[in-house]
């Protein structure tokens, strides 16, 4: 797969990850666990044939909602653990919506991006479950169907998966790196980010020009190919329905890409 990118300018310094750390960030996952468990098993055959190094894999974040196995993905990601790497677990704006939708008990835009798909996951396809989504969803008014649909959430979801998504983090550093779930406001400096430009935002991050003082490793906007530009690195490859999980391995001054 060729990656899309602006020319660089002669002024931008190399970027480099730390010294002896090879970093392998992941794109948005959206409930397709069998693209993870393919891009696991490539990232396990790179770290054997690669350099020595420590290995470290950033998760950027939707892991839910719209692809058929949210629950199979945190299930995979929460017990994930190796002695060939360490692991970070980001936020993104799908795990807002869901721990919105669960917290609340007013109207959420969750269920139609989405989150109908998670729902189903927990759920599962019993006849018992599927005339319940029913009945929630066919209600007389719709917030009357969204509560049945949160209790019915709240019944199923393992206490361990709603722990983990509440530990993710927003963002994190590695050398020149910075990995976040969407990007970042270009008119603050790090340390005052808020959550919903991190998780949210796309102009006027993605229209930026000028040096961030870092490189951005980010998903949230789709492509069909990774987005190499001067200051961010965009690796969401619309997974859940094009079949190309991406992830953007970061070792020195290197930049290689390991695809499904």
């Amino acid at each position: 797969m060729n990656c899309a990118s602006r020319p660089s300018t002669a002024d931008v310094p190399r970027a480099a990850a730390p010294p002896g750390r090879r970093v392998y960030a992941i794109g948005d996952i959206h409930g397709r666990l069998d693209l993870l468990d393919t891009l696991l098993m490539r990232i396990r055959a790179d770290i054997q044939n690669g350099p020595a190094a420590k290995n470290i894999l950033i998760f950027l974040g939707d892991y839910v909602d719209r692809g058929p196995d949210s629950r199979g993905v945190i299930e995979r990601l929460s017990t994930l653990g190796s002695t060939d790497f360490e692991c970070v677990f980001l936020k993104g704006n799908h795990e807002a919506m869901l721990l919105d939708f669960l917290d609340s008990a007013q109207g959420c835009p969750w269920l139609v991006n989405g989150g109908l798909d998670t729902v189903r996951a927990y759920a599962g396809d019993s006849p018992e479950s599927t005339a319940a989504i029913d009945r929630a969803m066919g209600g007389a008014h719709y917030a009357d169907g969204e509560g049945a649909l949160r209790d019915l959430l709240r019944a199923r979801m393992p206490r361990r998966h709603l722990a983990f998504l509440r530990a993710l983090e927003l963002t994190h550093r590695e050398g020149d790196y910075v990995f976040v779930h969407a990007g970042i406001n270009p008119a603050l400096p790090l340390s005052a980010q808020r959550e919903a430009d991190l998780i949210w935002i796309r102009t006027p991050f993605l229209d930026h020009d000028g040096d961030l003082g870092v490189i951005v490793v980010h998903g949230h906007t789709t492509a069909e190919q990774p987005q190499i530009f001067p200051h961010r690195i965009g690796i969401d490859t619309r997974a859940w329905a094009s079949g190309v999980l991406t992830a953007v391995v970061l070792y020195g001054e290197r930049r290689t890409f390991i695809h499904t």
